[in-house]
């Protein structure tokens, strides 16, 4: 387990950048359009989150696990909706 300092600083910088796609979500959902939104970017993203998710679970660390769990699920939103409003 890294050094609890260390560790808050990392649930500070991963809530900040995970909810930093709530807004985007909730503009999705209630435009009902994610036709700015590219899909490879979102690919991509996602792709490149769920690597950060394994990696937080391989080197045990709360803040990088948390972070990166609730935003591959919200990125995951973000395609549904990118899929259903097509």
């Amino acid at each position: 387990m890294t050094n609890p300092l260390i560790e808050g600083l990392g649930l500070i910088a991963g809530t900040l950048t995970t909810i930093s796609f709530l807004p985007q979500v909730i503009k999705v959902y209630k435009s009902q359009s994610a036709q700015g939104l590219s899909f490879g970017w979102i690919a991509i993203f996602s792709t490149g989150v769920f690597f950060w998710f394994i990696y937080g679970l391989a080197i045990d660390s709360p803040s990088v696990i948390l972070a990166n769990a609730i935003t591959l699920a919200l990125v995951l939103v973000i395609l549904y909706f990118k899929l259903k409003f097509k």
